[in-house]
């Protein structure tokens, strides 16, 4: 697997966002099912050009969600997370969202 197709996307949310401040330094992709924690690591490294501290891999299950009113059930499938913490006083500034 080519280290361009580890990485899907990043996941932006509030708790991803709280995560990304510079005392915790976590960010938050979504990888490619086969992806393991050394794929990961070298991808964010490759990519981004910082130094990856931990990686920790969560596979997030399959999930119906009601969507467009009371009857219409929609399947989410399965996906895996990676939350990957960097070293000391690196950030990837593309990631941070600007809060105003």
């Amino acid at each position: 697997m080519h280290l361009y197709e580890v990485i899907k996307r990043p996941v932006l949310t509030e708790k991803t966002q709280r995560a990304t401040s510079l005392r915790r330094r976590q960010y938050t992709f979504e990888v490619d099912r086969r992806a393991n924690k050394a794929l990961v690591k070298q991808a964010v490294e490759t990519i981004y050009r910082v130094h990856v501290e931990a990686v920790n891999i969560a596979n997030m299950p399959a999930k119906a969600v009601r969507r467009w009113g009371r009857r219409r059930v929609v399947r989410i499938p399965a996906w895996k997370k990676a939350v990957v913490t960097l070293a000391e006083g690196e950030r990837i500034p593309e990631l941070e969202v600007l809060e105003g």
